[in-house]
């Protein structure tokens, strides 16, 4: 079942174009990865939308994923309430909407 995480992030003011530019230099090259997209939700907030085979390949690549948010981690602002600079979520697909 295909398997997707999506991760929460604030900038830190002025942060914006270079987080931006770190996540074009981005690459992930772990198995079961097929896809990710960094989408802007608000003036300096974003969300890491990443797509994987299952959720074994998404669980073995945190380790790669937070090492990847580990390069960016002094560009980003903490969320508050104890989550730190990401608010992470995944599962698995249970219904997929085609045109």
């Amino acid at each position: 079942m295909t398997a997707y995480n999506v991760v929460r992030f604030r900038t830190k003011p002025g942060k914006e174009q270079a987080f931006i530019d770190a996540h074009k230099k981005a690459t992930l090259d772990v198995k079961g990865f097929r896809k990710a997209a960094l989408v802007r939700t608000g003036d300096r907030t974003f969300c890491v939308v990443g797509e994987w085979d299952d959720m074994n390949s998404l669980a073995a690549a945190r380790p790669h994923m937070i090492g990847l948010i580990d390069t960016m981690r002094d560009m980003l602002e903490d969320l508050g309430a104890e989550l730190g600079v990401t608010d992470a979520v995944s599962g698995t697909s249970v219904v997929e909407i085609r045109t």
